[in-house]
C-alpha cells in the first residue's frame, strides 16, 4: 500500500469545494474525486446542491445538509455561496472547519470585501487558496491566517504588502496616478 493510498483511507477527505456566485454559477471550484467524471456532471451536482440551499440563511454560522449521500457544508456571504463537501461517513465538524478555513482565508485576502467582483478580480489568489487547504482530497490546512500568510508568500512580488500584490490593484493605482497627473 502506498503512503498516498493510506492517507486517502485514513484522513478525512474533502470531495469538493465550491465557490458560486448568487446565481449558483461558478467562481471557483476544486474537485478532489472522481465521484463526478464530467464537467456535465459537475455542474449539475454544483446546481442541484446551489438549488437545495439557496432559501437558506446560512450567513452567520454555516449549515450541514444531506445530497445524494454526500455531505455539503455551507456558508453564504453577501453574492457568494461557499460549499464544502464530504462522503456522507466524514465527520461533519472537520468539514466545516475547512469551510471556515475557506470562507476566513477568503476575507482575509480580500480585505473583507468578499463579494463576486472582488473575488474575480483576485481569483488567482482564491484559487492559491483552495491549493493551500486541500491537496487530492486531503486536508492540509485550516487555519484561516496561515493559508493567507502561504498565499501571500507565493505571490509575484512577496516583498510587497498583500494590499499590493494583486494586478487589478496596481492597475487601479496607476490609473489614480495617471489621473492625478491630467487634472495638474
Amino acid at each position: 500500500m502506498s503512503v498516498k493510498s493510506f492517507l486517502q483511507e485514513s484522513c478525512p477527505a474533502i470531495k469538493n469545494i465550491l465557490l458560486l456566485d448568487s446565481e449558483g454559477k461558478r467562481v471557483a471550484v476544486n474537485y478532489y474525486s472522481d465521484d463526478w467524471p464530467t464537467n456535465a456532471a459537475k455542474e449539475a451536482f454544483e446546481k442541484a446542491v446551489f438549488a437545495k440551499t439557496q432559501k437558506t440563511n446560512a450567513r452567520a454560522e454555516a449549515e450541514i445538509t444531506m445530497y445524494d449521500n454526500y455531505i455539503v457544508v455551507y456558508k453564504f456571504a453577501q453574492d457568494l455561496h461557499f460549499f464544502v463537501t464530504g462522503s456522507d461517513n466524514e465527520n461533519e465538524i472537520i468539514l466545516a472547519s475547512v469551510l471556515q478555513g475557506f470562507f476566513d482565508a477568503v476575507g482575509i485576502l480580500l480585505r473583507g470585501n468578499v463579494e463576486k467582483r472582488e473575488a474575480l478580480e483576485n481569483l488567482d489568489l482564491i484559487l492559491l487558496c483552495l491549493d493551500e487547504i486541500v491537496d487530492g482530497g486531503i486536508i492540509l490546512e485550516t487555519d484561516a491566517n496561515v493559508i493567507a500568510g502561504k498565499v501571500a508568500s507565493n505571490s509575484v512580488d512577496s516583498g510587497a504588502p498583500l494590499s499590493e500584490q494583486t494586478i487589478s490593484q496596481a492597475l487601479a493605482t496607476a490609473r489614480e496616478h495617471l489621473a492625478r497627473s491630467l487634472l495638474k
